[in-house]
């Protein structure tokens, strides 16, 4: 017994050890540059402890807080597009009879693209002088609209991005779930007579649950973290219109060179996407019985 148990935590260790050195170690060395300001002198990094001064600047950071603000509406509202339409997709696509695979093979496309790709092809097309939407309500007699450039436009054009991009990970998931959901429930309840609506309301949602909570969580911590399609598109603007959390630590880190500062603003980013994450599941959780 002891020898098996012995092989079971040698086995793991090597994954513990990977985590740590990964994961934990540069947690705390992040944690511990938050407390300083550091610059670069004859070639070598020069720490000068400060304090919790890092920390005591965020609140009067207009920068940090536009990126916070932003960061949650495009989070809130990429992800519940992306879990309608994702659900919606894997639905109809359980009751296609023909042409199912190439169904899903055609929905799953946007995600494979790189981002850089996706960047390109959405700067392309939102063009304000040659761009095919644009071009399209010209052609319809419209005026051309200036989506990436214009700051009420601007944060709605990334989310479309996004939903584009990343519903097929939410389809995936759901129709994985979808897929294994036991037959003789939905046998039980044609033959008492359900509707539709009520088979999709009592028995669908209720036992997807768990499915949707777990894509909930996934694509809200992928959301949070949004780089590249911002990166790519507005660099932030016009203004602060676009600003998301991840580019303004990217800013203070490597355009400002305020390792400590963004330090300090990485950590309370981490703490504030996990407290709404765990609040958020905690909602889905207690929402779900009740569906």
């Amino acid at each position: 017994m002891k020898s098996d148990n012995f092989w079971r935590y040698a086995t793991l260790a090597p994954a513990v050890i990977l985590f740590v050195l990964l994961t934990i170690l540069p947690l705390f060395n992040l944690l511990a540059l938050s407390f300083h300001d550091v610059e670069w002198l004859n070639r070598e990094a020069v720490w000068e402890w400060v304090g919790a001064r890092n920390y005591a600047r965020l609140p009067e950071d207009t920068l940090f807080n536009a990126g916070i603000l932003n960061t949650i509406i495009f989070a809130v509202l990429a992800v519940a597009f992306q879990m309608v339409l994702g659900f919606w997709l894997a639905l109809m696509t359980t009751r296609v009879t023909r042409l199912r695979v190439f169904y899903r093979a055609v929905f799953i496309l946007p995600i494979l693209v790189p981002g850089i790709i996706i960047g390109a092809i959405w700067k392309l097309m939102y063009s304000y002088d040659f761009g095919v939407i644009n071009q399209t309500i010209m052609f319809l007699g419209g005026n051309p609209v200036d989506w990436l450039g214009n700051p009420n436009l601007s944060l709605m054009s990334v989310i479309i991005v996004d939903v584009w991009h990343w519903t097929p990970f939410c389809f995936l998931l759901m129709l994985a779930s979808l897929e294994s959901l036991p037959t003789d429930i939905f046998e039980a309840a044609e033959i008492d007579g359900a509707t539709k609506g009520q088979v999709l309301r009592h028995i669908i949602l209720p036992l997807m649950m768990p499915a949707i909570i777990v894509t909930f969580i996934f694509r809200m911590i992928l959301a949070f973290k949004v780089f590249d399609e911002i990166y790519l598109l507005t660099g932030g603007g016009p203004g602060t219109s676009t600003e998301v959390i991840s580019f303004t630590i990217y800013r203070r880190f490597f355009t400002e060179d305020q390792s400590g500062y963004g330090s300090a603003m990485s950590l309370a980013t981490i703490a504030v996407i996990a407290t709404l994450i765990i609040l958020a599941s905690r909602f889905a959780t207690k929402k779900g019985p009740e569906a």
